[in-house]
């Protein structure tokens, strides 16, 4: 990726291995800009969520280790700092799955996200108020226990944590996850805006390669713990291949899956 400033965060050719011994990460490279959306594509198991994991330094929580390459945000390398640590510098995971706190109301869940501000009551208030403006419909469940709203309502709750802790940079893992196709518009419609409007960039982890094309400004494709391709989301539209195997889309229109599935032609990047 080309750009005029040094990026914001910045993946050095990084290697993750769980366990001591389970390699899932082979040399993996990217970049996103200040300000930028940038997109991370692939199947299931083709190694998003780690990558994620491994630049939020999540990854340690599950025995797995950052062995080769470097991580850096804001030119500061970050992979061997803990993870509490990386959220003060405005570096904050969504994770996939929704995870809210059940026991918790909507509005002490989004609380929860001001955690590392310590006692900046009067910055608070008003970034809780800048989150039901954008989440409108969180008003009206601020006082429900999150176990208890829909799961498009937790999206936007998680999504509204994230923005507590006045991110520079959100990594979101699958937020289009089990949605339905007019909350998934919506939702995906409202990060636009927080992009556009507060200046938060992001990178995206999604298998719903045709919505994160039109969302994003950039885009990597990963397999087997590979990236695999790169480039402007507009030429990733355009590629034969990632239209084959991950928009369902040929010349003569959709395919099924089933076809797409059992389609012969190898892609050309595994050549």
């Amino acid at each position: 990726m080309t750009m005029e400033q040094a990026p914001l965060l910045k993946v050095n050719n990084i290697e993750v291995i769980y366990e001591h011994i389970i390699l899932v990460l082979k040399g993996v490279s990217l970049e996103v800009p200040n300000g930028g959306i940038v997109s991370l594509l692939g199947a299931n198991g083709a190694g998003k969520t780690t990558t994620l994991k491994a630049i939020s330094n999540l990854v340690k929580a599950e025995r797995g280790e950052v062995t080769k390459g470097t991580v850096e945000f804001e030119g500061r390398r970050i992979d061997k700092m803990y993870a509490p640590a990386v959220v003060k510098m405005g570096l904050i995971q969504i994770m996939e799955g929704r995870r809210t706190f059940e026991h918790l109301t909507v509005e002490d869940d989004l609380l929860t996200g001001a955690y590392t501000r310590g006692h900046d009551k009067k910055g608070i208030k008003k970034d809780l108020d800048m989150v039901y403006n954008y989440f409108p419909r969180l008003v009206e469940r601020k006082r429900v226990k999150t176990g208890y709203i829909s799961g498009g309502e937790m999206q936007m709750c998680a999504i509204g944590r994230a923005l507590m802790a006045r991110p520079k940079l959100i990594l979101l893992d699958e937020p289009s996850m089990g949605l339905a196709p007019l909350l998934v518009q919506e939702i995906f419609g409202i990060l636009a805006r927080l992009n556009r409007e507060e200046n938060v960039a992001m990178l995206l982890a999604e298998q719903n390669a045709s919505m994160a094309l039109q969302f994003a400004q950039y885009g990597y494709i990963m397999e087997n713990g590979r990236v695999v391709l790169d480039g402007d989301s507009e030429t990733l539209r355009d590629n034969a291949d990632i239209r084959e195997f991950y928009l369902g889309l040929t010349d003569i229109g959709k395919k099924s899956y089933r076809d797409v599935k059992h389609y012969k032609r190898r892609k050309r990047w595994l050549a």
